[in-house]
């Protein structure tokens, strides 16, 4: 089965070489998502529930598009520029995830704006639910 790319329209054009999403054999791998507008620029600078909630709902449209939800989500990348944000943005993590919980992992690191508090990347098994 051939890759299929996913992007969404009113979509920014991303700042490196990747796409938002790819479907392969019922797959859903969503590029690492930060908190950016259409023009790429970072949305609610310093409110890190906020930005989490940016960031997944955007992962969530990647995932629709290809035709699944966020129930088909069985990993998730988290990372995050300050431990004190943590809470923050797992009480919106909860929010998106509210029965069965996905793996994940999570790590404090840097990253590509200093504004972005938090990068998530997304993998899904449509209909694997």
């Amino acid at each position: 089965m051939p890759k299929q790319i996913i992007t969404l329209p009113n979509a920014s054009t991303p700042i490196a070489p990747f796409v938002p999403g790819t479907l392969a054999d019922g797959v859903v791998y969503v590029s690492g998502t930060l908190p950016f507008d259409s023009n790429n620029d970072v949305v609610y600078p310093g409110d890190a529930a906020a930005q989490t909630r940016h960031v997944l709902t955007l992962i969530q449209q990647v995932i629709e598009t290809a035709g699944g939800s966020l129930e088909d989500v069985t990993f998730n990348s988290i990372f995050l520029t300050d431990w004190a944000n943590y809470a923050a943005i797992n009480q919106v993590y909860a929010e998106f995830f509210p029965g069965e919980k996905p793996a994940r992992y999570c790590i404090q690191c840097g990253l590509v704006k200093p504004d972005a508090l938090v990068e998530i990347a997304s993998i899904a098994h449509i209909g694997c639910k």
